[in-house]
């Protein structure tokens, strides 16, 4: 009698369902620690990171594979919120990166620069071999709306052509309306059809050494510049050829060939001086003509086409402090020392000597050579000032009557 095989196993009872349950269990647990928590502690230098493509020729992009839908009847696993990521670290703007210091510079640069332009001239030069052209460039600075321009004497001194540009790039014609050799200032017209951005002149008699200098010009030609310093001296005396130009501004911030006639400014944008003179083969060393100066000189040349200058005819020959007052015994402690009188001056006929300090003039007090001039550039022809001086300990009010100063004088 044949054996009949034993019935196959079915693989439906109680231990297979047990079996498949816990598979599906280990593969939940499994996607939740893949999918969520695993991530969080991982060093991110295993996860994934972007590919950046090396440089080179573009190549179209292939849009990704379609993401695999699940089977149907399957519920999809519900999305992850990913990891916060590190808040990234906040960019400094440009303003924010700049010190207060800086922000001055760049205020005063923004209001000034417009006022100041570039002049190049043509002259006529005689040589031994014939007369040939020269050309000249320098700087000025706008002082009125209507085109009025200050300088110095020598930018424009024999020039026959003069073109003016102006910081937008436009040039002009000038032309000059008046010189003064012993200041080495000019003043220059050029005709615009609307109005042209003026600077402001402040007062120089307010400066102080160690303050902020910022002078803006032409050097070499190169268009506008801007240099920083600060004010080294004031009442300084520079030999020029055949002049010595007094009572001028020392200041450390660079003025080269070119800055001439340009503007030394202060924090608050104002004019203080007009760039005149350097020291050559020296760092650092630079001079303007102070502003209350240049102020009273423009006027004149605008109205007369030259200075009527008040003289009095007193060589300077330094000033008074305690200090000096103390070493030397003066018996005052304000002033300034008049080294010579000039002959035939309204000092020498008013019985002024050398050696007296001049310590007052109509009353005001006077503490510098700079004070000094302001006082008498102020006045008039033919007007009688009260000069307070100091002599052997006595002091003495003597009146001076102003003439105009000669052309030869010192």
């Amino acid at each position: 009698m044949a054996t009949q095989p034993p019935a196959p196993r079915l693989r439906g009872g109680p231990g297979y369902s047990a079996r498949v349950m816990l598979v599906l269990a280990a593969v939940a647990v499994g996607a939740v620690l893949g999918g969520v928590v695993l991530p969080q502690y991982v060093h991110p230098v295993f996860q994934a990171q972007p590919v950046v493509p090396a440089p080179g020729p573009s190549v179209p992009s292939t849009p990704p594979p379609a993401a695999k839908q699940p089977p149907a009847g399957t519920q999809p696993p519900a999305a992850t919120a990913p990891a916060p990521a590190a808040p990234a670290a906040p960019v400094p703007s440009r303003s924010a990166a700049l010190t207060s210091d800086e922000r001055v510079v760049i205020n005063v640069v923004k209001t000034v620069r417009p006022a100041v332009v570039n002049i190049n001239t043509e002259s006529q030069v005689q040589t031994m071999f014939g007369v040939f052209p020269a050309q000249g460039a320098g700087s000025g600075v706008i002082v009125r709306p209507d085109g009025y321009i200050v300088t110095n004497n020598h930018v424009v001194q024999g020039a026959t052509t003069i073109k003016v540009t102006l910081a937008d790039g436009k040039e002009l014609t000038g032309k000059v309306v008046g010189t003064d050799a012993f200041a080495d200032l000019a003043v220059i017209k050029v005709d615009s059809a609307k109005p042209l951005p003026a600077a402001a002149l402040g007062a120089s008699g307010t400066v102080q050494v160690g303050q902020l200098a910022i002078a803006i010009g032409n050097p070499f030609g190169l268009g506008s510049t801007v240099t920083t310093g600060v004010v080294s001296a004031l009442n300084r005396n520079v030999q020029l050829p055949n002049l010595i130009v007094e009572n001028l501004i020392q200041t450390s911030a660079a003025i080269n060939p070119g800055n001439s006639g340009g503007a030394l400014v202060d924090s608050a944008g104002r004019v203080i001086g007009i760039n005149t003179a350097i020291i050559q083969n020296a760092q650092g060393i630079g001079f303007a003509i102070p502003s209350d100066v240049a102020r009273v000189e423009m006027e004149q040349l605008i109205a007369h086409g030259r200075v009527i200058r008040p003289w009095v005819g007193v060589d300077y020959g330094g000033e008074v402090d305690s200090q000096v007052s103390q070493a030397y015994n003066l018996g005052t402690d304000h002033g300034v020392v008049v080294r010579g009188v000039e002959q035939s001056s309204p000092a020498a006929k008013a019985g002024i000597q050398a050696g007296d300090i001049v310590t007052g003039v109509n009353g005001t007090r006077i503490n510098n050579w700079n004070d000094f001039v302001r006082e008498i550039v102020t006045k008039k022809i033919g007007e009688t000032v009260t000069l307070t001086i100091m002599r052997s300990h006595a002091t003495r009010q003597v009146p001076v009557v102003l003439t105009e100063r000669p052309a030869d004088s010192h």
